[in-house]
C-alpha cells in the first residue's frame, strides 16, 4: 500500500524526514504569547510556519541545494503551561538543553520574543563567550514592562544575565525608549534602521566566534510582514531578510530562532510564508 509522505502533510516542516537520532538540526516550536503587550496571536506562529512550508519548493536557487540533502527533524511544538512565563521558559530550556547536549543545531520558532531567553541561556552555558546577533525593530532592553521583568520587551536585557553586553550586536533597531537606545549605544553594538550594510561591516570581527541569532520578524517592514504583534514601519525588505540569512551563514552560528509571527494578523499569509522561506534558507546554509 502506498502511503503519503508525512513531510508534505503540513504537520511538519517540508522535507523534515530524518529521525531525531539521525538529524543534524532540530526544529522546535515555542507557542507562547503570555506577555504580549499589544496584539496577541504569536502562539499560533510555529504551527502556521510549518503548514505554509508546503508552499515552498524543496530546492533553493539561492543556495543551489535541496532540503532532502539536509538531515533535520521537526519536533513540533513544546507543550507550554498557559499563562506562566517562567514555567514556559523552564520547559523550553529543558528541551533545548537536550538538543544541544545531543550535538544538534537548534532552530526555534516563536512565539513572542521572550521565548528566546531559554535557548540563549543554554547556549551561553556551552559557549562562555557567546555572541548574540539580535535582528529586530525594537531594542528589547527595558528593565520591565508594567512591573513584569519577564516580558517580550525585555528579552535582551534579561539575556545580559548570561551574555556580556559587548557581545550583543543589534541590527535593524528603530523603536524603543530613549534610555534603551542610550544603554545600547554605550554598552553594546547598536546598528539602527538597516541590517545588510552594518552586518557586512561586522562579519570580519564576528568570524570564528560562536554566534546565536535571534531574529524578530518585525525587523521586516510591515508592508512585507504585517503579521506581527508590534509592527513598526520603516523596516527592511523581504529580500533583505533572505540576504541577511546568507550573510549570517558566513559566521559560526550555533543556534537560531525566528519569533513574533502572528498568523491571525495576516490573512494574506505573506508573513508566514516569508518566515517559512527564511527557515528553509537557514537549513540550507547553516547545516553542513
Amino acid at each position: 500500500m502506498h502511503f503519503f509522505n508525512p513531510s508534505y502533510s503540513g504537520h511538519a516542516f517540508i522535507e523534515a524526514q530524518s529521525t531525531y537520532e539521525d538529524a543534524k538540526a532540530v526544529i522546535y516550536g515555542m507557542p507562547m504569547d503570555w506577555t504580549t503587550s499589544f496584539r496577541p496571536g504569536t502562539r499560533f506562529g510555529p504551527t502556521r510556519i510549518r503548514e505554509v512550508s508546503i508552499n515552498l519548493e524543496t530546492y533553493s536557487p539561492y543556495a543551489d541545494r535541496e532540503l532532502e540533502e539536509i538531515a533535520f527533524f521537526d519536533a513540533g511544538d513544546i507543550p507550554l503551561p498557559f499563562g506562566s512565563a517562567q514555567r514556559s521558559l523552564d520547559a523550553i530550556e529543558e528541551y533545548v538543553r537536550k538538543v544541544v547536549a545531543d550535538g544538534k543545531f537548534p532552530i526555534g520558532l516563536g512565539g513572542e520574543h521572550l521565548v528566546s531567553l531559554a535557548p540563549i541561556k543554554v547556549m551561553a552555558e556551552k559557549y562562555p563567550d557567546l555572541v548574540i546577533v539580535h535582528i529586530d525593530a525594537h531594542t528589547d532592553l527595558r528593565h520591565e514592562m508594567e512591573g513584569e521583568e519577564l516580558s517580550h520587551s525585555a528579552i535582551i536585557r534579561r539575556a545580559l544575565d548570561y551574555v556580556k553586553p559587548e557581545n550583543v550586536y543589534q541590527f535593524g533597531i528603530r523603536s524603543g525608549l530613549k534610555e534603551e537606545f542610550q544603554f545600547a549605544k554605550e554598552n553594546m553594538h547598536l546598528n539602527k534602521f538597516k541590517v545588510i550594510e552594518p552586518l557586512k561591516a561586522c562579519l570580519e570581527e564576528l568570524k570564528g566566534r560562536p554566534v546565536y541569532v535571534t531574529y524578530d520578524i518585525d525587523a521586516v517592514d510591515p508592508a512585507y510582514a504585517p503579521g506581527t504583534g508590534t509592527a513598526e514601519p520603516g523596516g527592511i525588505s523581504a529580500a533583505d531578510a533572505i540576504e541577511s540569512i546568507y550573510l549570517l551563514s558566513e559566521l559560526n552560528v550555533v543556534g537560531f530562532d525566528l519569533v513574533e509571527v502572528s498568523p491571525v494578523l495576516d490573512q494574506s499569509e505573506r508573513t508566514q510564508i516569508l518566515a517559512s522561506k527564511m527557515i528553509r534558507e537557514v537549513l540550507l546554509t547553516m547545516i553542513k
